[in-house]
């Protein structure tokens, strides 16, 4: 557990079983999706100023655009806290069937303060953010050029780190049922970013175990994972 936490990027199930020598890759990734199980935690606070929101399409074989281009991979809502002027803040996500109007307000209304900017692209799904209680500022980016690209800085920032640590970290070998959990530990992780004690991740990881009761073995292994790619 340690050595997950210790590591800035984490730990993919393969190079603990080399770390450690266990036996089964299976036994290695059932530790660590039990962790990624406790790194969410209850009530959490929503986020608050400047949110920008946005959807990205994760997995698959081939990155691709938006429709057609997303084939095979799995829709993803992400939000985060972000001031042109200031550093990044707190991170959201969620996998959803499908970016929808109610994917989009359930997502929403569960992890940003009403009445808060909320800055996204020109999709209609974000067209009754208004009315739902927030400042919703839309910029389409094909037509609003840099300078509508620049309101959505941050969260593509964050969408790009994203796929860069499950590429790296995990070797995309992340399946679908699963991503939940591993965006679970990415927001975990970079949530607490600028922490200048690794100690203390490991201690709040250790607080929310003893909390937060984690899933079954056999919940866990509903959809049996496969050491492809080293995840």
């Amino acid at each position: 557990m340690w050595l997950m936490m210790a590591q800035k990027t984490g730990v993919s199930a393969r190079n603990l079983c080399d770390t450690y020598g266990f036996g089964s890759y299976q036994t290695a990734w059932g530790w660590l999706q039990k962790l990624r199980s406790v790194m969410i935690r209850a009530g959490r606070e929503h986020l608050t100023g400047r949110v920008e929101v946005d959807e990205a399409y994760v997995g698959g074989q081939k990155e691709g655009a938006r429709g057609r281009g997303a084939e095979g991979k799995t829709a993803v809502l992400v939000a985060v806290e972000g001031d042109p002027k200031r550093k990044l803040g707190r991170v959201r996500f969620r996998c959803v069937e499908a970016i929808t109007r109610e994917s989009v307000e359930l997502f929403i209304g569960d992890y940003v303060e009403p009445g808060t900017m909320v800055v996204t692209d020109g999709l209609s799904v974000y067209d009754h953010l208004k009315a739902a209680g927030y400042d919703h500022q839309a910029h389409v980016i094909t037509t609003g050029g840099e300078i509508a690209r620049q309101e959505l800085d941050h969260v593509h920032l964050v969408i790009s780190l994203l796929k860069r640590w499950l590429g790296g970290t995990h070797q995309g070998a992340v399946t679908p049922s699963h991503l939940q959990a591993y965006l679970d530990e990415f927001a975990f992780r970079f949530n607490r970013r600028l922490s200048q004690h690794r100690g203390k991740l490991f201690y709040r990881l250790m607080q929310q175990a003893v909390t937060v009761r984690p899933p079954t073995v056999k919940a866990l292994y509903a959809s049996k994972p496969q050491p492809v790619g080293g995840t």
